[in-house]
């Protein structure tokens, strides 16, 4: 089984690493990073890089597709070679995921249309723009679609895809090997539980945050 991560300039880090880290472990996995050019890739920070293993027409026919989100998916959901090449790879994909505002991207490449779907939530609205359904909800499945939230619930989306390709035991083995158990100290993680003030404030800068920032 071949999973294909695309990387393209200033994408979230962790959107793309935190399903990398479980997904490569599936037993038969061929894990690859793609991107229009092999080579390094520089993260939304600038501050880390990650190495494209491929080109993208090197990867015609991966079994599950890994779309991170970030702050370039603002251009990214607009590049030709990235649309064409997830239209192609979708058309014989088991899975077709995304994380954060990677589903921006699916959605740009006219994969969403019709389709219940999520992403980083000040973002969320976005996603009506091209005849998806937008939820709240952290992990979305639609068919063979498979959306996560913001960047963190890319782990749960993929610990969800483990379950269903491997089955339970396999998914939770490789949650316990890699000690997911998260406990953290505030209960502030989504717009519905943070305080009214953060959420406001952040909701006012959402345009630069989308585009600018991490």
């Amino acid at each position: 089984m071949q999973i294909a991560v695309l990387l393209y300039d200033r994408f979230t880090a962790l959107d793309a690493v935190g399903v990398y880290e479980l997904l490569a472990r599936l037993p038969g996995a061929d894990t690859v990073f793609v991107a229009k050019e092999p080579g390094p890739v520089r993260n939304d920070q600038g501050s880390l890089a990650l190495v494209a293993d491929k080109a993208l027409a090197d990867v015609p026919r991966p079994d599950i597709v890994v779309v991170p989100g970030g702050p370039g998916s603002r251009t990214a959901m607009y590049d030709p070679e990235i649309l064409d090449w997830l239209r192609a790879a979708d058309a014989t994909s088991t899975w077709t995921t995304s994380v954060c505002t990677g589903s921006l991207v699916l959605a740009g490449a006219g994969l969403l249309g019709g389709r219940r779907a999520t992403c980083h939530w000040l973002a969320l609205d976005d996603l009506t723009a091209f005849g998806a359904e937008p939820t709240g909800e952290r992990v979305v499945f639609d068919g063979k679609y498979v959306t996560a939230a913001g960047v963190s619930s890319g782990i749960d989306m993929a610990l969800h895809l483990l379950g269903r390709v491997a089955g339970d035991a396999t998914a939770q083995t490789i949650q316990l090997l890699a000690e997911y158990d998260p406990q953290p100290p505030y209960d502030a993680g989504s717009p519905e539980k943070a305080p009214a003030e953060i959420v406001a404030h952040w909701r006012g800068r959402a345009e630069r945050v989308l585009v600018q920032e991490s």
